[in-house]
């Protein structure tokens, strides 16, 4: 191989490499913000159950003429209002946990870069 072809393909590994760490970190990014987003469905996922809950105790108090069922719509609205203040609380302590790690993460791709770099040295055993 010629001398120009082999500082081209230098060149080329070198831009690789740089792409491939900015595609980590993204990765990186992407993966943080798809867990706040799993977080906040769960949250709306929480609000409609107890919505849905409080909802049917009130539709149960209000249409029904049977003794039991205004029991049970007694019952079934403070679960609803309970379920929802829970769902808050949960969906603020992931928030914190998830910030918390955001904090505590490094990116490793450039450290992987190095530790490349120094095994394919260990290999060179050209005389």
């Amino acid at each position: 191989m010629a001398i120009s072809e082999q500082d081209e393909i230098r060149k080329l590994k070198k831009q690789l490499k740089h792409q491939e760490r900015k595609n980590a970190e993204i990765r990186d990014q992407m993966a943080v913000q798809r867990t706040i987003f799993a977080n906040e469905r769960t949250l709306m996922a929480y609000l409609r159950t107890s919505l849905a809950i409080a909802g049917g105790g009130f539709a149960a108090l209000k249409f029904s003429e049977e003794k039991y069922l205004d029991v049970l719509g007694l019952m079934a609205m403070p679960v609803g209002a309970i379920l929802a203040v829970y769902s808050f609380y949960r969906y603020l302590h992931k928030q914190k946990l998830i910030k918390g790690q955001m904090k505590e993460y490094t990116h490793t791709s450039h450290h992987h870069a190095k530790i490349h770099k120094q095994e394919a040295a260990g290999y060179d055993h050209t005389p």
